[in-house]
């Protein structure tokens, strides 16, 4: 599915992302009830929305309230059920398909109607909003999709294609949000680099009649090394797995991983660990500057990594680096930690920030 995200489509869907941030900032500066709690549920909010924009093509008339978000939370919600299913994925796969589990069942049938009701009504229309559906219905009319590298060929069908929007919709709402929150908190903690980060993004918006292109926001390069950064210290997804496809040996220890084997990598702890990144809970972006980066391979996953790594990814870090650009042009942020520090929830696979709020402060902008 890497043909959705190559650099043109993004620019193409572009426009639709930085209309729904402009509306989110727009959001915070008419409600400013909201920009003193509950950051990372907005953030969410703001992040359903525009999927759901990018996705679907659907807008709402109360642009925070959003009918997917209860279906996205609802998939990745921890719970006795869930965590059973998962355990039984993990310790016995044949158990697991023997009983025809499933672990999002319940939503197919809503992808798989609300994909074909888009297409449907995009064929009938004929216009084109180069989103999400566009990309789909591409694929679609070009036939067979083939893999150049492996030669695998797929069949892009309706339930091939909503399977590919569920995903996207459901790892681009909370992990968004988690990744976006996360970089607000450490901004917000450190002035000296919230300033300098400013500095750059005005002078973005300034240069460019008061908008932000997207060529503008592929050019922020400090704001690429803040995030970078942030998603070290706090990357979306606590760990991942992986499956052994043939039998190998562990350079470290000779230790046989037999084929079909599932891999778990601790990413959190690699990200965290001072062999690979010197002092790695001080936050400083500069340890990714040109000067100071290092080729990290495996260290380094907040997306994942290799063939595997999430497809959303370049997605996912245009709507982050527009989100933030947006927000940091109008507001300053102030981190509010809660007794006892920063703290995460005990869910599964997604890394949940807790005992900490942002507040922002409305920036007063040269005109």
């Amino acid at each position: 599915m890497t043909p959705l995200f190559t650099p043109n489509k993004l620019k193409n869907m572009y426009n639709v992302i930085d209309k729904r941030t402009q509306d989110f900032v727009q959001f915070l500066h008419k409600n400013p009830e909201k920009q003193k709690r509950n950051t990372l549920d907005t953030l969410a909010t703001f992040c359903c929305n525009a999927i759901g924009d990018a996705v679907f093509g659907v807008r709402y008339a109360s642009k925070f309230v959003s009918p997917f978000l209860d279906i996205s939370r609802k998939a990745f919600a921890s719970s006795w059920w869930g965590d059973i299913r998962f355990t039984l994925s993990s310790v016995s796969p044949t158990i697991f398909k023997a009983f025809k589990i499933s672990f999002f069942k319940e939503f197919e049938r809503f992808f798989i109607g609300a994909m074909r009701q888009v297409f449907r009504q995009r064929e009938k229309g004929g216009s084109k909003r180069h989103d999400f559906s566009d990309i789909c219905l591409s694929l679609q009319r070009s036939g067979v999709m083939k893999h150049e590298e492996t030669g695998f060929q797929m069949q892009p069908t309706d339930e091939l294609m909503a399977a590919q929007a569920f995903f996207f919709f459901t790892a681009g709402v909370d992990p968004t949000a988690a990744g976006v929150f996360g970089a607000m908190i450490e901004i917000g903690r450190h002035t000296e680099i919230q300033k300098r980060l400013q500095e750059e993004i005005d002078e973005a918006f300034d240069n460019n009649n008061g908008e932000l292109t997207y060529d503008a926001v592929m050019g922020l390069e400090y704001l690429d090394k803040v995030l970078t950064e942030s998603l070290r210290i706090f990357p979306p997804i606590g760990f991942s797995t992986r499956r052994c496809t043939e039998t190998t040996y562990l350079p470290v220890g000779n230790i046989k991983v037999d084929k079909g084997t599932k891999l778990y990598t601790p990413v959190y702890s690699y990200h965290h660990d001072p062999e690979y990144f010197e002092q790695p809970h001080v936050f400083d972006p500069e340890r990714f500057s040109d000067d100071r980066k290092q080729n990290l391979g495996v260290l380094y996953q907040p997306f994942g990594f290799g063939t595997r790594i999430c497809i959303g990814m370049r997605y996912a870090k245009l709507q982050v680096k527009s989100l933030l650009a947006h927000i940091f042009h109008n507001f300053n942020l102030k981190s509010v930690i809660g007794s006892g520090g920063i703290k995460f929830g005990k869910d599964q696979i997604q890394l949940r920030i807790k005992n900490v709020d942002v507040e922002y402060i409305p920036r007063k902008l040269r005109r």
